[in-house]
């Protein structure tokens, strides 16, 4: 049996998902103004923080290869959400993000990739950077493949009801697909079931 001493050096994250789970599902994001925060995100990201969990996000960008908006745009999205979240006292350990898509029309970012989900290069990557066990960890995300990622690397899936949550419900309840260990209301909801879950 494992000591407490043991346990407490086992490296846990909690990936997350972008539209949909931490900002509001609007489509493609072209423009700075079109991102906003879902209510309660930051003060889920706070609580997972506090309890010393990793918090990283994980978010297909596909627009970039579509030709939709540029790499700099999803920086710019991505240092306006990590101020948002700052001001509420909450942040991110880590961002990664796809731009890749097979079908799209900027040459340089059309291929078949290891990254985008459910293909588990993100998270190997996050896993190599920051030493997090992958099995020990978390993916909260609106989609079925957020919840086939997590069951690809081991990791607990949740699903949210926020962004394409319930649609997605629908989908997990009528066919053969990997289930999540629990289905939260929203992020927040989904960070309580988390932190209860680890005995904290």
């Amino acid at each position: 049996m494992g000591t407490v001493r043991e346990a407490a050096q086992v490296k846990r994250a909690v990936f997350i998902d972008r539209d949909g789970t931490i900002s509001e599902e609007v489509g493609y994001i072209r423009d700075l103004n079109q991102f906003h925060l879902m209510p309660h995100s930051a003060e889920a990201i706070k609580l997972m923080n506090e309890h010393g969990l990793k918090v990283i996000m994980v978010t297909n960008q596909s627009g970039v290869a579509r030709g939709y908006f540029t790499e700099a745009l999803v920086k710019k999205v991505h240092k306006k959400m990590e101020s948002l979240l700052s001001e509420q006292g909450a942040y991110l350990d880590a961002i990664y993000y796809c731009p890749h898509y097979p079908e799209g029309v900027v040459k340089f970012y059309c291929k078949v990739c290891e990254c985008r989900k459910p293909a588990t290069g993100l998270l190997e990557q996050a896993s190599q950077t920051h030493d997090i066990d992958l099995a020990a960890s978390y993916l909260v995300g609106d989609k079925v493949t957020d919840i086939e990622l997590a069951h690809r690397v081991g990791a607990k899936a949740v699903l949210v009801l926020t962004g394409y949550g319930p649609e997605e419900l629908k989908k997990i309840h009528g066919g053969a697909l990997p289930q999540p260990a629990y289905v939260a209301i929203d992020l927040y909801d989904a960070a309580r079931w988390i932190v209860r879950d680890l005995g904290a």
